[in-house]
């Protein structure tokens, strides 16, 4: 029997180049000078457990944490327990608290960082993000964009309203936006794909799980998402199929949300 070839394991550096927003396009000659391999640590994040408090004051981190798959990654505001920030794979966390460039001004209440799944990381310290900072254009654009995503997707969540339909459309709004900007997303047929359990959800929103469900439920039957997969054992993923009715139904009245029972 003729032996299997050995399967080709990319390095952490050439994940990061051909999978990460941030590191998209930078020469690899340039990330090798910049970006010592040997000073990548690849990492497993398991779900439920924590991974830091953000914004402690006077405390910064050693290391940005890239994803490189599982998750996602989340951001929970302790005191409401409320969801501020969901980071998928291709995407970055950590830099708010890093003592660098705009994590120098970003302030805000302690928070907890956890990936809600288990998620495959790779930590990049901080002298290299402030090497390539310094040397690429490009990167220091997509860096600033990050901070930039971060604020949106907040202001998202904060302009949705009690009303049901209403806020599940800001949160499925902000993460099409978030992915659409960063490039991971459409996928094949335009649709937007998440892997969103109804609790991460129903946190965003302060609804309830029901609420949530309900919802979800009503917004496949007037085709805005979906129908789940039936190859999805875990039921978690939401397909976000009309972006532009999403749209609409974040920026209505109660009267126009017609699908929805109650008022």
């Amino acid at each position: 029997m003729a032996k299997r070839a050995k399967e080709v394991v990319p390095s952490p550096l050439q994940l990061l180049s051909e999978g990460n927003f941030l590191f998209r396009g930078i020469a690899t000659d340039l990330l090798e000078v910049h970006v010592p391999p040997g000073s990548l640590i690849q990492e497993k994040l398991y779900s439920s457990r924590p991974i830091y408090t953000a914004f402690r004051p006077d405390t910064s981190l050693d290391y940005l944490y890239a994803i490189v798959s599982g998750g996602p990654v989340i951001t929970r505001s302790t005191p409401l327990d409320r969801v501020i920030a969901l980071t998928y794979p291709g995407g970055c966390f950590g830099m708010r608290n890093l003592d660098f460039s705009y994590g120098v001004v970003s302030r805000s209440f302690p928070s907890l960082v956890e990936a809600y799944k288990t998620t495959d990381v790779i930590k990049i310290p901080l002298a290299a993000v402030q090497n390539l900072y310094q040397a690429d254009q490009g990167f220091r654009d997509r860096y600033g964009q990050l901070f930039e995503l971060r604020e949106k997707f907040q202001y998202h969540l904060l302009n949705c309203s009690t009303y049901p339909p209403q806020a599940v459309a800001s949160l499925l709004r902000a993460l099409v936006y978030q992915e659409r900007t960063l490039g991971h997303q459409p996928q094949t047929k335009g649709l937007f794909a998440f892997d969103l359990p109804v609790d991460l959800i129903a946190r965003a929103s302060q609804l309830n799980h029901r609420t949530v469900e309900q919802v979800l439920k009503g917004m496949v039957q007037v085709g805005l998402l979906a129908p789940v997969d039936t190859g999805d054992n875990s039921g978690d993923w939401v397909r976000v199929a009309d972006p532009e009715g999403l749209k609409a139904v974040y920026g209505a009245t109660r009267d126009k949300v017609s699908w929805w029972p109650l008022r």
